[in-house]
């Protein structure tokens, strides 16, 4: 299903068609598509932020329609006549749509007819220059060479990983060695990297590394979730480079070479013995390549990035927090497991497959794309489940008001042996309150048989298992073994090896 959502999102961020286009790994006359109807209708990012996946595609698109057939343009011919002076794609693009009326045929809009033409210069291997804007575009990438640290105990080399981020436009550049190029070392480079720029550009361009980007083809897009969290957070949107097109990150590509030669090179008789001591030599140099005179020109990275800077999106007012992502199943009890603790979902979700975002702090359920349900990570190491009512089904949440010790009261009341009946029934369950039920159930045996009949068959039924149920007790009150004393069966050898245990055996363990 397309992300309508991301869309609207992507283009609150000020971004064109042929950018969500790419970002989004779909055609471009798709997103003009979606985007003409969320405008027909009044539809915000925000307002769609309420509203689920489904909602949002039916509200979209109640019914399917017949798809646009567009005119392709000559861009054989184009490209002849963009080598004429004074000539440009928008006059070329008047002219084509002046041809698509005559024949009645559907013209591609600008952006659309521009987009094209890059593919096609692509394709043909034209050249064609790109300026950049201010604040526009970040590059991002791991640096072939690698650092060096030695370990101080056993005097072995450590290879440290270089990421580099760099802003076209200016030129100014980020460095940062990690010992990793792990999901949380590539999602903490990106943090740092926006920090140090104090500002966040409208789009990140980083190559195809498995950590960022799991699948970049001519028609599918698809960033790890993580990454795509990270870049929602910051109001960014991600455009990976095209596979084996190093021209589309060429100034990182660049800086990647110069940061080899004018960092790591100038470092190599350097000893480093930890990561901060390594980074520091890195901060130093690069201050000193940031703020070094163009050759050709007048200025340095630092100067041209001071006007750029005022281009840059503000930077959140809280930081990112990384976040993990699992799969599970909600079992019958309607709880899911995270590192051996347990937390509630909603009942209705028994059995079904969810997403489960894992932070710090805080463990999000998600559905089909919508949070059902979150909780406050358990921290204390003797707790191991966390139940919010609501999320019971109604025949428990009758129950809650109830707890272990008020049925426990309640049995210790009638005797001994239901007392350990009760015991052994709440002991029986992972969560205490799925126990109630039972608990009442045989409890209120009394109220049919008596207390003592129901005493009776509860040291009956612990003759014969250290955990009866329900049933047990039931089946015995109305077969009346329960008045069949002791006595008379042992003399007719039906007790031979029976037993009975005691409440105390279920509080305080086996004796």
């Amino acid at each position: 299903m397309t992300n309508y959502r991301e869309i609207l999102r992507l283009k609150s961020l000020g971004l064109n068609h042929s950018q969500i286009s790419v970002s989004m790994g779909i055609s471009r006359t798709t997103v003009i598509m979606i985007l003409q109807k969320a405008a027909e209708m009044g539809l915000a990012h925000q307002r769609a932020l309420e509203l689920s996946d489904v909602e949002l595609a039916k509200l979209l698109f109640p019914t399917e329609e017949r798809k646009i057939s567009y005119k392709m343009p000559d861009y054989e011919y184009v490209q002849k006549e963009m080598h004429k002076s004074g000539v440009t794609l928008q006059l070329l693009w008047f002219e084509y749509c002046d041809k698509c009326r005559e024949t009645g045929e559907i013209p591609y809009q600008l952006t659309q007819f521009k987009k094209y033409y890059r593919d096609y210069v692509v394709k043909h291997n034209a050249t064609m220059h790109i300026n950049r804007k201010p604040g526009e575009l970040l590059e991002v990438d791991w640096a072939g060479q690698t650092g060096e640290i030695i370990d101080t105990d056993t005097g072995e080399v450590i290879e440290a990983y270089i990421f580099v981020a760099a802003l076209p436009y200016s030129g100014y550049a980020y460095v940062e060695a990690f010992l990793s190029q792990n999901q949380e070392a590539w999602i903490t480079a990106h943090i740092n990297a926006y920090n140090f720029f104090g500002g966040v550009t409208q789009i990140l361009v980083p190559d195809n590394l498995k950590t960022g980007i799991i699948k970049n083809t001519r028609t599918e897009l698809i960033v790890n979730k993580t990454y795509q969290e990270m870049a929602e957070h910051y109001g960014t949107a991600i455009i990976p480079a095209r596979v084996r097109k190093p021209k589309d990150k060429s100034t990182v590509e660049g800086t990647v070479g110069v940061i080899s030669t004018y960092i790591l090179a100038a470092t190599r008789n350097q000893r480093f013995f930890s990561l901060r001591e390594l980074n520091e030599a890195i901060k130093e140099r690069l201050h000193t390549f940031n703020h070094k005179p163009f050759q050709k020109k007048d200025g340095s990275r630092a100067s041209v990035f001071a006007e750029e800077r005022t281009f840059l999106l503000a930077l959140p007012v809280r930081v990112f927090e990384m976040a993990e992502w699992k799969i599970a199943t909600v079992q019958y009890n309607y709880h899911i497991s995270v590192d051996d603790k347990f937390y509630s979902v909603p009942y209705e979700y028994i059995k079904q497959k969810v997403n489960i975002r894992i932070t710090r702090n805080v463990i999000e359920v998600f559905f089909e794309g919508n949070r059902i349900c979150s909780h406050v990570r358990i921290t204390d190491k003797k707790e191991q489940y966390r139940t919010t009512e609501s999320h019971m089904p109604p025949n428990h949440q009758q129950y809650i008001q109830w707890n272990a010790d008020r049925f426990r009261e309640w049995a210790g009341k009638i005797g001994a042996n239901t007392a350990a009946v009760i015991e052994a029934i709440i002991s029986g369950y992972k969560v205490e309150a799925q126990s109630y039920k039972s608990c009442t159930a045989v409890l209120k045996l009394a109220d049919t048989y008596t207390s003592e009949r129901l005493e009776s068959a509860c040291a009956k039924a612990l003759s014969y298992t250290p955990r009866p149920n329900y049933k047990n007790i039931q089946s015995i009150l109305k077969s009346g073994h329960d008045r069949i004393s002791e006595t008379s069966a042992v003399d007719s050898g039906k007790n031979d090896f029976g037993f009975t245990r005691g409440s105390d055996y279920y509080k305080g363990g086996k004796k």
